[in-house]
């Protein structure tokens, strides 16, 4: 199942939507109308009762990095199609379609940044784009950020918003699991920090590989984060299964992830992170 395309077609980025429509934000989770102005305020999060709405790649950069600081690489970038692949429309014309909706070439931006005055490279997912898919630009955008991370001695940061492995390219979307997992084990043989950001939603491919490899692994409250779908769990395992078993909560309850962290602390508690993990490494500091 290709829950990319499922998520982008049935749930899409609602907040942006409704922004355009109308001043006010309904909150999908506790049905509160609110100015948009008020959400924008508290960083896209409802303040009735903190339901953490979807934004895209753009918003998150401004959230996380130092005003100012982000440089994008590999902007150009653009994905082929090898495979000349039609399910309901080509491949082609759905990603002419996704580049027309955000302006994007990929769904991942990659980019040089501080955090809090902290050097990283920042890989920042947009579901925007098909669903946050991961094909081979994404991969191979990934990659070239962790060798910018090992070449600079800075710390790494993947925010992912994915459905998981872009079915258009099959093989040669799988196969970017092991490409990134193989680059992120170069980046961990060098001392320098992993940290891995989950939102709403991190499914599939994404999640069987690098979004799960973080030296720390945050959720932001209320994602859902899996591999397959909760209806195929249950089909294939044939019992009922536990209340809000994919989301972040029951995922830090049994040890899957490391901390649940407000958007509103995000880039407080990594740059904190950061810090701790580049402070007493003799790589980075005979680097310097």
């Amino acid at each position: 199942m290709n829950f990319a395309n499922l998520f982008s077609n049935m749930m899409g980025n609602e907040t942006n939507t409704q922004q355009e429509q109308s001043n006010w934000i309904k909150c999908p989770k506790c049905l509160a109308l609110m100015y948009y102005k008020e959400v924008e305020a508290k960083c896209n999060v409802c303040p009735k009762c903190n339901n953490h709405f979807r934004i895209n790649a753009k918003k998150r950069e401004e959230f996380l990095c130092d005003e100012g600081s982000f440089v994008e690489h590999d902007a150009t970038l653009a994905p082929i199609d090898p495979l000349k692949f039609i399910d309901k429309k080509s491949y082609k014309k759905r990603l002419d379609e996704a580049k027309a909706k955000t302006g994007k070439t990929s769904s991942v931006v990659g980019g040089s940044c501080t955090i809090n005055g902290v050097e990283a490279e920042v890989i920042i997912f947009d579901f925007s784009f098909m669903g946050g898919s991961l094909g081979s630009v994404e991969g191979e955008k990934i990659v070239r950020a962790i060798n910018r991370a090992i070449e600079k001695k800075c710390g790494l940061i993947i925010v992912s918003a994915s459905g998981g492995a872009r079915m258009q390219e099959s093989t040669f979307s799988l196969l970017q699991m092991s490409k990134t997992s193989a680059a992120l084990n170069r980046l961990h043989l060098q001392g320098l920090p992993f940290i891995s950001v989950l939102t709403d939603p991190t499914m599939g491919g994404v999640s069987a590989s690098f979004a799960m490899l973080g030296d720390i692994i945050i959720a932001e409250p209320g994602a859902l984060i899996g591999f397959a779908g909760q209806r195929v769990i249950k089909q294939t395992v044939g019992v009922d299964l536990p209340e809000g078993f994919q989301r972040s909560e029951f995922l830090l309850e049994h040890g899957l992830i490391d901390m649940i962290v407000d958007r509103n602390d995000m880039k407080e508690t990594i740059a904190d992170l950061l810090t701790l993990f580049l402070k007493d490494n003799p790589r980075v500091d005979n680097a310097s």
